[in-house]
């Protein structure tokens, strides 16, 4: 990758690893802390050679706990932060991703998701982390994650990431798949991206309040130790100082507040595409690399006779539920396609509330879905819906 490449000046052929580096260098990305695993260690070597030449700092720690440590430490101090590992390093990461949220820590946690559970498969693609991204981490909290299915759209939602971190002062999480990380594709990227900055303090020093209740939820935030200003941060339930409490009162607002940030604004977020949706009867539901498959299918699925239509989330979460809902009401049956046994099927499942039939389908192989695989369920669900396609 060249300068001019960064500039987005040129196309260029890139892997989804490459992108999200880039990607994340556009975005402002000042401090980078991780550990290498495969399938996402190509986004620290870039990294290691990008951030520095931008002035960046670049620490390879000792293990995956330590990495999710850093770059906490280093979005206090100011700096856009963000660390990439996949299943078993995400997994150690979760008891700081819980903290980030508590004390509301913006930061990017890129997942490029592979075979498990424990070390699994290590080079081989899968999607099953896409409830630990929800849920990984104990108590009740709000999340963001974003999940892209090509190598431009990696850019473009790893971009989106870092400003969704500095607005909702949370950490995000970007859920890309062993395909997506590794596929070259032609892109162009922009020249310029919009970058948001944290909200900084509203008073001085001494009136400071770190986690002050504000209208929109998300407190002003200082940079640590700069211009006087210096606060207690911790991940016991606190205070609007940011001290440790006790009262009642204090933490089911804290908690409430934690939630409700992220949540009343979810239409902000919330992002879907929908291809050929207006007449669809089946209704395909499809994230990251299985949608590209997915794509495909639709497209042979109408070639045959058949209304079928493709409803993609770019943000898994917060879930999709509206948008699940409203496509429900209208089409016969909903197939669910996904390198997991069904994670986000239940979600499609609870979104649709019994209006039409929803039909998951899994593979755990290692291998990937492909367009004949959903085809076949699109071909099944015409069928049982009385829905005859063309032989």
């Amino acid at each position: 990758m060249s300068d001019t490449a960064a500039a987005g000046t040129r196309t260029q052929v890139l892997s989804g690893n490459e992108a999200c580096a880039l990607g994340a260098m556009a975005a402002g990305l000042t401090f980078y802390g991780g550990y290498p695993i495969t399938p996402s260690s190509e986004i620290a070597e870039d990294l290691s050679e990008l951030l520095p030449k931008a002035g960046g700092a670049f620490i390879q720690m000792e293990d995956e706990i330590a990495a999710m440590g850093a770059i906490i430490g280093a979005s206090l101090a100011g700096a856009k932060a963000m660390t990439a590992t996949s299943g078993p390093g995400f997994s150690l990461k979760q008891e700081n991703i819980g903290f980030a949220c508590m004390a509301e820590v913006p930061c990017v946690v890129v997942n490029v998701q592979r075979g498990g559970p424990s070390t699994g498969l290590p080079t081989m693609p899968a999607q099953g982390d896409v409830q630990q991204a929800r849920w990984g981490t104990h108590g009740d909290h709000a999340i963001i994650a974003l999940a892209p299915y090509s190598v431009a759209e990696t850019f473009d939602l790893t971009v989106r990431a870092f400003n969704l971190a500095e607005t909702f002062r949370t950490p995000v999480i970007l859920l890309l798949d062993e395909i997506i990380g590794h596929v070259n594709e032609k892109v162009r990227l922009p020249e310029k991206v919009e970058i948001v900055e944290r909200k900084g303090p509203d008073a001085p020093p001494g009136k400071y309040l770190p986690y002050r209740h504000t209208e929109d939820g998300v407190p002003p935030m200082a940079v640590y130790g700069r211009d006087g200003y210096r606060f207690h941060v911790t991940g016991l339930a606190h205070d609007q100082t940011g001290f440790p409490t006790n009262n009642p009162k204090e933490i089911d607002l804290l908690n409430r507040r934690l939630v409700w940030k992220i949540e009343r604004r979810r239409d902000e977020i919330v992002e879907v595409v929908r291809e050929r949706c207006d007449d669809a009867e089946i209704l395909v539901f499809a994230y990251g690399s299985v949608a590209r498959a997915a794509h495909q299918a639709i497209r042979e699925a109408r070639e045959a006779g058949i209304a079928a239509g493709l409803l993609r989330p770019r943000t898994l979460w917060p879930f999709p539920d509206r948008e699940v809902r409203e496509l429900a009401e209208r089409v016969r049956t909903i197939v669910v396609p996904e390198m997991n046994l069904g994670q986000m099927a239940h979600e499609v499942e609870w979104a649709a509330r019994g209006a039409c039939p929803v039909v998951p389908f899994g593979r755990v192989d290692g291998l990937p879905v492909s367009p004949a695989q959903i085809l076949h369920r699109i071909r099944e669900a015409a069928r049982a819906s009385g829905r005859e396609a063309r032989p």
